[in-house]
C-alpha cells in the first residue's frame, strides 16, 4: 500500500516568479518634500541594472542600484513610485501578489 504525496502536482510553479520571500516596496522621506522608492527582496536571477533602466523608462524617474550591507542589492528610485512598481511586478509576472509588501505612509 503506496501513501499518496504531499506534493499537488497542479501547484503555481515558483521559478521564474522571484524568491519565496518577500519583496519589499518601501519609501523614505527626504529633505523638502522629496522621496525616495526602495525595492529590496528580489531574486538573483533578475539583472537589477535592466530592470531600473526599465523602471526608469516605463516610470519617468531617476534610479540606481546600490549595494546594502545587509540587504544586498537594492533598487532606489526618485519619487512615489510604490504603486508602478507593484503593478510592474505583476503584469511581467515577476511575482505573485501575495510575495509584495508595501510599506510607507
Amino acid at each position: 500500500m503506496e501513501l499518496p504525496s504531499l506534493s499537488d502536482p497542479f501547484a503555481d510553479d515558483n521559478q521564474c516568479t522571484g524568491s519565496e520571500d518577500y519583496i519589499h516596496i518601501r519609501i523614505q522621506q527626504r529633505n523638502a518634500g522629496k522621496t525616495l522608492t526602495t525595492v529590496q527582496g528580489l531574486s538573483v536571477n533578475y539583472d537589477k541594472k535592466k530592470l531600473v533602466k526599465a523602471f526608469k523608462k516605463n516610470f519617468a524617474c531617476n534610479g540606481t542600484v546600490i549595494e546594502h550591507p545587509e540587504y544586498g542589492e537594492v533598487i532606489q528610485l526618485q519619487g512615489d513610485q510604490r504603486r508602478n512598481i507593484y503593478q510592474f511586478m505583476l503584469e511581467f509576472r515577476m511575482a505573485k501578489e501575495d510575495q509584495l509588501k508595501v510599506h510607507g505612509f
